[in-house]
């Protein structure tokens, strides 16, 4: 059975792999598609486009915006997103301008307390990365002040805490325009992880599938089994056609891999296949008015023991095979 993982992160925002080195990586793993989704930027598309076109791997051009709804922090996943489109990189250049300010206001606020942490720290060589959370709790563990990122997170980076305040406030809805003006195919990412309870989660889908959403993601690293079968249940009911993905971030989340999640994760290609045909029907109308609606594939089988994960390549051994165009 051929595997997809449509959810992965590269440096251009907070993964630790370059975009030509996820692609080698996830070939390596014979995934037979991966979505790149970094944090309010298609900056990496066009060069994993590249790497791909020299391996049998099929890449959707992604990305993950932040917005918040009724004061959470809630993810939206945007497939088949065109990174040359300057109405697109208009917008989520002001969604990133708001992301550095508050980028700012944290790095002046750790300084202010005595911490040793410059911009330069947060951007470790890459000029263009999107800096996150994830980067602040990089260099703190680095330079000592905690053990893990984890507990990074858990003593100085908890949003409204005193040093990670809120980001000005993106809607929903601005998130949900700027994507269905775009053309690209919206799904709300790893619901669970917003903490709102089953019943307030199918709100919040009900309330984005009126804005235009298209897709749930089901299948998560972080989602358990019965977790992702209610999740089918409101995406169901909902119209929406599930997703899923790892969330793989590479030395930033080094318990996820790219496709496998923390081990249980296995998202089937009969998944993308369902929300590419949904994506021809939302960007052409009458591309498929003759055919019927097919019921969305939900097979995600688990992995069996057997199957030995490959620690994570050095980028050197990311070397992918050479084909012709």
């Amino acid at each position: 059975m051929n595997f997809v993982d449509l959810h992965t992160h590269s440096t251009a925002s907070d993964g630790t792999l370059t975009p030509e080195e996820v692609v080698a990586r996830a070939s390596f793993l014979g995934l037979k598609a991966i979505a790149l989704t970094d944090h309010d930027t298609v900056d990496g598309i066009a060069r994993a486009k590249q790497a791909a076109r020299s391996s049998s791997l099929e890449l959707i051009p992604g990305m993950e915006l932040s917005c918040i709804y009724q004061g959470t922090e809630i993810h939206i996943l945007g497939f088949f997103a065109d990174e040359t489109d300057r109405q697109l990189t208009k917008g989520l250049n002001e969604f990133r301008q708001i992301r550095c300010r508050r980028n700012d206001n944290m790095l002046r606020r750790f300084q202010e307390d005595g911490f040793d942490i410059t911009m330069e720290d947060l951007m470790h060589g890459n000029s263009d990365t999107v800096i996150t959370r994830a980067h602040f709790a990089r260099v703190l563990t680095e330079k000592g002040y905690v053990s893990s990122p984890a507990k990074a997170f858990d003593k100085y980076l908890q949003y409204g805490g005193p040093y990670c305040t809120r980001k000005e406030t993106v809607t929903p809805k601005q998130v949900m325009e700027l994507m269905n003006r775009c053309h690209v195919w919206p799904c709300l990412a790893h619901p669970m992880q917003y903490g709102l309870g089953y019943e307030e989660t199918e709100k919040l889908v009900l309330l984005l599938k009126e804005l235009g959403l298209r897709g749930l993601e089901v299948y998560h690293s972080s989602h358990h089994q019965p977790q992702s079968a209610r999740l089918q249940v409101i995406a169901k009911k909902a119209g929406l056609l599930p997703s899923g993905g790892s969330d793989f971030h590479g030395g930033n989340k080094p318990d996820i891999e790219l496709g496998r999640g923390r081990g249980g994760l296995r998202v089937s290609y009969a998944l993308l296949e369902d929300i590419k045909d949904d994506y021809k029907r939302m960007v052409s109308p009458s591309f498929f008015s003759s055919q019927p609606v097919r019921e969305p594939s939900v097979l995600c089988p688990e992995p069996s023991s057997s199957q030995a994960l490959q620690p994570l390549l050095p980028a050197k051994e990311h070397t992918l095979p050479s084909r012709g165009e």
